[in-house]
This record gives C-alpha cells, sequence and structure tokens, in this order.
C-alpha cells in the first residue's frame, strides 16, 4: 500500500527537496504541498493524505494551529500528523503533541530516519525521540491546564494484557520489544495497542503515553526508552 504524503512548510526548497527524497521510493508518494497551515488544512480535507509533514513556523495559520484542526476533523481521523522542528523551543512540541501530532523530527533529520518516521507514523505507531521525549512528557504533564486524555474508570475497560502492553509501551518498548518481553507475536501486541488506543479513544501511541503516565501506570520520567524498565517479573 503506497502512503500518501502532504508537504506543509513556506520554503520551496525544502518541499521539493522532501518530494523528491519521499518519490524516490516506491510505497510512498506525495499527494499535495502547502506554504502555511491554513493551505495545509485545506489540502488535507481535499486529499485526506495518510501522513502530513507538517512544519511549525509559517505565516498566517502556522503548524500548532493546523495539526490541532487537522486531528479535530472527524473525516481526517485516519490523517496522522509528523511535526518537523529544531528541538529549540520544547514547549511548541509539546503543544503539538496536545493538538494531536503523532510524532516530530529535527530538520536536520537524516534521508533514512525521515522516510522511517513517515512510514512509522502511517502504521499507527508514534515517532518520539528518546532524547527529546522525556523532557516534552515532563513538560506536558506538568502543564496546568493539560487535559485528562481518559479518566481512571475508563481504564476499567482494558483487559490485563491490554494494560500491561501499554505499560510497556509507556516505557517507550517497540512493538518488537513488547513482543519479546512477553513473549508475544509483534501483531498480537500490535493488536492490543489499538485495541487499546479503541477502548481509550484516542488517536496514537504518543496519547497512550501520556495516559498511562497520568494514571499513575508510570511514576518515574526516568524509565523512559529504557533508562529504566520494567524487569522480567513486573
Amino acid at each position: 500500500m503506497t502512503v500518501r504524503v502532504l508537504l506543509a512548510d513556506d520554503q520551496a526548497l525544502l518541499r521539493a527537496t522532501f518530494r523528491i527524497l519521499i518519490e524516490s521510493e516506491p510505497d510512498l508518494t506525495v499527494v499535495a504541498e502547502a506554504t502555511d497551515g491554513q493551505e495545509a488544512i485545506e489540502l488535507a480535507l481535499a486529499h485526506e493524505p495518510d501522513v502530513v509533514l507538517m512544519d511549525i513556523r509559517m505565516p498566517g495559520t502556522d503548524g500548532l494551529a493546523a495539526t490541532a484542526e487537522i486531528c479535530a476533523r472527524p473525516g481526517l481521523s485516519a490523517t496522522r500528523v509528523l511535526i518537523l522542528t529544531t528541538f529549540e523551543n520544547d514547549e511548541n512540541v509539546a503543544k503539538a503533541l496536545r493538538a494531536g501530532a503523532s510524532g516530530f523530527l529535527g530538520k536536520d533529520v537524516s534521508p533514512d530516519l525521515l522516510l522511517a518516521g513517515i512510514r512509522t507514523v502511517a502504521s499507527g505507531d508514534s515517532l518520539l525521540s528518546p532524547t527529546a521525549t522525556r523532557s516534552l512528557i515532563d513538560r506536558f504533564l506538568a502543564t496546568p491546564d493539560r487535559p485528562l486524555l481518559a479518566p481512571p474508570e475508563r481504564l476499567a475497560a482494558l483487559t490485563d494484557r491490554e494494560r500491561e502492553v501499554m505499560k510497556l509501551a509507556a516505557y517507550g518498548k517497540s512493538n518488537a520489544e513488547i513482543a519479546d518481553h512477553l513473549v508475544l507475536s509483534p501483531l498480537t501486541v500490535r493488536t492490543h495497542i489499538h485495541r487499546a488506543m479503541t477502548k481509550l479513544n484516542v488517536r496514537d501511541r504518543a496519547q497512550l503515553v501520556v495516559i498511562a503516565y497520568q494514571n499513575g501506570l508510570i511514576q518515574d520520567s526516568r524509565c523512559w526508552h529504557g533508562q529504566k524498565g520494567p524487569g522480567p517479573h513486573n
């Protein structure tokens, strides 16, 4: 299946570079290009892309506002937003996660990592940098007006296995790592992740991670991405 990508960046040279790179891959294609956030919203509605590669800083409607609008549209529930950032402003990326973005990459990312990132978010997983995410999630959770993505009673709908898989995902484990830890197939892990997302009414893995923190499944941000993790009997 071909992953359909919408490019949103006000720099024509960057858009052209990204287009050439993306369309060099047989499973990826660019369906449209936007020069600002408002155009990104309009083109997303028109083309319903699988992934929007979104710059934050654009004239007029910026990438944060556009991300929130796209993620709030019921007709675009299958569209994932991958933010491009320099990581210079953690708060911007935290806002993007709150708006519903599925991940973020630095603009100096290597071609291979950019292509892998697009495929990752298109598959329904989140793309959270091990280094940057720890501070970003800490900032996100420390925000006084942060929304509670799922009340504790909603977690009661999860099976024990779904809760266990969700907790491991919150530790930053990939599906393959979770499968190895629980002696399951990656496909089974993916099924548990998607069932948990459906029951909790969230868009992607990033929001599952936030819910795990908000509901006390993970209490120590140092556990992020394997710095500390659950042992084999946890």
